[in-house]
């Protein structure tokens, strides 16, 4: 069997976890233990995130044509990748809170929503927050004038209610 057959079902693999992908991060993870290797494999499993290891040239090649290929500037040393086809930034958030913590661990590209990001943008994507949080601010905004309203109408009605006591009293006297 030739080596182009061989490499045929990862450049497939490849093609179809970018295929319909939110999001795509290439990084630089040599250096890392295996202990904070698995812990970085666990926490983007639980965000429903793709991470893998692949040969360069496999990526490359998966990449031809499509908005990826920007990518292949930075797949050069040892790298992995990590795609989600649910949340854009989950994965971003996940490894950037690594790349923090360890010097080793570097995110260097990545294309968010079929446009191509550098680290600096990565970065400033992971300080988005997460759709939850974003929902609860949305819902709190929504209820505060609300809430203020019932909080002076209680006031206005308490105040009347100490005022009318008063009020009847007098005219009696």
């Amino acid at each position: 069997m030739a080596k182009v057959e061989l490499k045929a079902p990862i450049v497939e693999e490849i093609s179809q976890a970018i295929d319909g992908a939110q999001s795509a991060v290439v990084v630089q993870y040599l250096g890392l233990t295996v202990e904070q290797d698995t812990a970085l494999r666990k926490e983007l499993r639980e965000a429903g995130v793709t991470y893998k290891v692949y040969k360069n040239t496999m990526m490359k090649r998966a990449f031809e044509g499509t908005p990826y290929a920007d990518l292949d500037e930075h797949l050069n040393g040892a790298n992995a990748l990590a795609v989600s086809k649910e949340d854009p930034i989950a994965p971003i958030r996940v490894l950037a809170k690594y790349a923090k913590q360890y010097d080793c661990f570097n995110m260097v590209g990545g294309i968010v929503e079929g446009k191509y990001a550098d680290t600096a943008a990565l970065a400033s994507y992971a300080d988005i927050p997460t759709r939850e949080v974003l929902l609860g601010r949305l819902l709190g905004s929504i209820q505060s004038p609300i809430t203020n309203f019932a909080r002076v109408i209680k006031q206005i009605a308490e105040k009347d209610g100490e005022a009318a006591p008063a009020a009847e009293a007098a005219p009696e006297a």
